[in-house]
């Protein structure tokens, strides 16, 4: 299906309207967002009894905000590469179904980021520079990852972006704006989170290997072939769970709580192709969510 113009583009119905901007949203990759925050604020609540609670949830809805502006960048710009066909197998995209034009739902991503910039001024008022550099970096890269010059995405960059910006230094700021410091814990807490957000990424370019050969998409997954792909799944699954055992810390250890989802994700990624392959990016969802209440419960008990 083509895009739409005109005032078949602009005058949709508005529950339709709402429906096409929620499905751009992608909510369910939403967990890729709070998981950081919430083992940020976990070993924040770790180390001290009491946090400031607005600039937890300023940054909750900032790297929210974030996300979801990243969403509709990517929506947008693959439809315009001609990396979204209607072979896709996954998820609808809105541009790429016609639902919405290219340029609004660009404008939508870069709305976002402007509410994720107002989210941040608290933050930079408590914690200084540091966050000023992190809040630009993320909005640059939140276009970066399909747009500009040179795509992170389309050169095998995704799963070093995803380790940096929804583990590393996601969780690192949460901590740094709730504690003004910084931890080994923290470096080992954000490769454990970065980890789960490389399994939805390893997944999603498993699913659409043959449709990113064929528009020369040159993901990890097309340079190592789909065992390869397969059994980087697997290692980002575990690699949690053994980061976490590292920190020694027993209270933590509630997140094993959640091997057995990362286990039973690994075994239907390995039974799984093509379309099914959607299936285990809900469980991946899952298993975000689950490691990181479990370790929020472990850090408060």
């Amino acid at each position: 299906m083509t895009e739409l113009h005109g005032s078949e583009a602009r005058s949709p119905r508005p529950e339709a309207w709402l429906k096409a901007w929620l499905l751009a949203a992608r909510p369910k990759t939403l967990s890729a967002a709070a998981a950081p925050v919430i083992v940020g604020v976990a070993l924040a609540l770790r180390e001290r009894q009491a946090i400031g609670w607005i600039y937890a949830v300023c940054v909750l809805f900032g790297a929210l905000s974030i996300q979801i502006a990243t969403n509709f960048i990517n929506d947008a710009l693959d439809f315009r590469r001609g990396a979204d066909t209607h072979e896709r197998l996954g998820p609808v995209r809105v541009t790429q179904a016609g639902l919405l034009t290219a340029e609004s739902v660009l404008r939508g991503g870069y709305l976002f980021l402007i509410v994720a910039a107002l989210f941040g001024i608290p933050l930079i008022a408590q914690a200084g520079w540091p966050i000023v550099v992190v809040g630009v970096a993320s909005m640059l890269m939140a276009y970066a990852y399909t747009g500009g010059p040179y795509p992170l995405a389309y050169h095998g960059l995704g799963e070093l972006f995803v380790m940096l910006f929804f583990g590393l230094i996601a969780v690192g700021g949460t901590y740094f704006v709730l504690t003004l410091r910084y931890s080994i814990a923290v470096v080992v807490c954000g490769v454990a989170v970065g980890s789960l957000a490389v399994v939805i990424l390893a997944i999603n370019n498993l699913r659409d290997i043959d449709g990113d050969r064929a528009t020369n998409k040159k993901t990890v997954a097309t340079r190592i072939g789909e065992r390869g792909a397969r059994v980087e799944i697997a290692l980002a699954a575990l690699t949690p769970f053994v980061a976490v055992a590292l920190l020694g810390d027993f209270r933590l250890l509630t997140v094993l709580a959640a091997l057995p989802l990362a286990i039973a994700l690994i075994v239907r990624v390995y039974r799984s192709s093509g379309r099914e392959l959607n299936r285990c990016l809900a469980m991946a969802g899952a298993l975000q969510w689950a490691f990181s209440l479990l370790f929020l419960i472990g850090a408060l008990l």
